[in-house]
């Protein structure tokens, strides 16, 4: 894993704790987990909406910073569950040799 994913994983989990009035971290915790989602969702639609524009304009730069944003904030998600990137990433490892078709055929509905 990344040691940029690593240590953001590591800082959002001391941080879940923290004082919500001085760590923006601990302020979507104690908001709850549709603060958080609400705060994921709307990371999502500014990265889809800077993918178009890059796509109009060929400038990719507000791609990229959406798209931090929106990983961000997907990383609080799942902190809020006590999971990380670890978790994320060992699921992509056991995908790496499936077909995406097949992978999703043998999900259960």
């Amino acid at each position: 894993m990344s040691d940029v994913l690593k240590q953001l994983a590591q800082v959002l989990e001391a941080r879940k704790g923290a004082d919500p009035e001085t760590s923006y971290v601990a302020s979507l915790h104690a908001r709850g987990l549709n603060k958080i989602l609400e705060k994921v969702g709307e990371e999502c639609t500014e990265t889809l909406i800077a993918a178009k524009d890059a796509e109009r304009d060929g400038k990719t730069d507000e791609v990229i910073l959406e798209t931090a944003d929106l990983w961000f904030h997907t990383l609080v998600m799942l902190s809020r569950f006590d999971l990380g990137p670890d978790d994320i990433l060992e699921e992509l490892s056991r995908r790496f040799d499936l077909s995406g078709l097949e992978e999703k055929a043998a999900r259960k509905p």
